[in-house]
């Protein structure tokens, strides 16, 4: 069977998703066409050979409308004959803009191809997309009558279903920003961070999500961000544990991933990276919501043939800290390996950027760990998960 390879990865340092965050004046189009110009750049590549640009997106609104992949294909400079496509599985939405990436390449229709995704929530905030207005309709509704909830509360469900108390919610989000800022310092996000330019003239080189002095014991100060009456009454089980602190931050970013056949290699003579291994995507409960990564790993694991101790790193999206936590408690997973760069509690979750930025993290740890295989999984809006084996060459 012919293979899938990741020739190269790259991501922007992460920025605050508020007014005033360090990528909040740049233009959603402009970040992503900042990583893909770079991305050919430092390959040598002529963008003309690029067969299709598949750009994950959640927000496809107000600047992020109009097939967002397509715009920023052209702001970067590429012939006007590279198509582009933008698509929403939620917060995986990148992460399955690789897997069709891959799976075109597997299928023989593509030979090079861009997997890559954006998210500025600073100029498009959550919820814009819906403009208000009702986004289930009348059978969701007859479906689940009592409703669903938002994140935090599935959040919320899942810390009182596993048994995650605030202490160990806070102690891990306290390591996530202490391994993310730990990385840093030693150098090892240098080869997958790009710096943006400003408009100001300056540039952007660091992740602003990460907080070196985090610890635990600030983070139990903070105040549960999701209680209500009404959801307090309806769910007395939850103990009101998610706070600012121990969920994912509001985040601008990009990210992009070159992908080739083998022929496409040989041809370019590029050196690939890894290839992908197995691929999988599930539904899930969807008042949960964001339980979708234990299934979804059980399933790629076995399309596989492999076991959870054959993955040397695993990347689990960081949204809220119960999600890892239960993930890695359903799986018997090594807390060493979970997250060993820290996360999205740390690094940021741009949205449709965090799938692509996931992988880019985990192949670089595998390369400068001597991995072989690293695992990687989101939760996403609705009750769905994908997941994805690579292994490095």
């Amino acid at each position: 069977m012919a293979d899938a390879y990741l020739v190269d990865l790259v991501r922007t340092p992460s920025g605050k998703g508020k007014p005033g965050g360090a990528l909040s004046g740049v233009h959603p189009v402009e970040l992503l066409a900042g990583v893909l110009r770079d991305l050919v750049a430092r390959n040598d590549l002529d963008p003309a050979v690029i067969d299709d640009v598949i750009t994950g997106c959640v927000g496809q609104a107000g600047e992020q409308a109009v097939n967002i992949g397509r715009s920023a294909v052209l702001s970067a400079g590429f012939p006007e004959s590279v198509p582009a496509t933008t698509i929403d599985r939620q917060c995986g939405s990148s992460q399955q803009a690789a897997h069709f990436a891959a799976q075109g390449v597997l299928a023989g229709v593509y030979d090079v191809v861009v997997a890559c995704g954006v998210e500025s929530m600073s100029r498009v905030p959550m919820g814009t997309s819906t403009g208000g207005k009702d986004p289930f309709g009348p059978g969701m509704a007859a479906r689940y009558p009592d409703g669903l909830v938002n994140q935090g509360v599935s959040a919320e469900l899942i810390a009182a279903r596993w048994k995650l108390d605030r202490e160990q919610l806070d102690e891990y989000s306290a390591r996530s920003h202490q391994r993310a800022a730990a990385t840093a310092a030693a150098g090892g996000f240098d080869n997958e961070i790009l710096a943006v330019s400003l408009p100001d003239g300056g540039a952007h080189t660091t992740d602003e999500t990460v907080r070196a002095a985090t610890t635990a014991e600030g983070l139990a100060g903070l105040k549960a961000s999701f209680r209500t009456d009404a959801m307090a009454e309806r769910f007395p089980e939850i103990g009101w544990s998610i706070t600012p602190g121990n969920s994912s931050p509001l985040t601008d970013g990009a990210s992009a991933t070159l992908i080739m056949s083998e022929a496409a290699v040989q041809r370019f003579g590029l050196r690939p990276r890894a290839r992908f291994h197995s691929f999988a995507v599930v539904g899930d409960d969807p008042l949960l919501m964001l339980t979708g990564p234990i299934p979804a790993t059980k399933k790629v694991l076995a399309t596989a043939g492999l076991s959870i101790d054959d993955i040397d790193a695993y990347e689990v999206n960081e949204a809220f800290a119960p999600v890892p936590l239960a993930w890695a408690q359903e799986l018997n997973a090594d807390p060493e390996k979970l997250n060993p760069r820290g996360g999205a509690i740390a690094l940021g979750h741009a949205l449709g950027a965090s799938g692509t930025r996931l992988l880019t993290t985990l192949v670089n740890h595998l390369e400068q760990t001597g991995g072989r295989y690293g695992l990687q999984t989101m939760c996403e809006g609705g009750g769905l998960a994908n997941a994805t084996i690579v292994e490095r060459l």
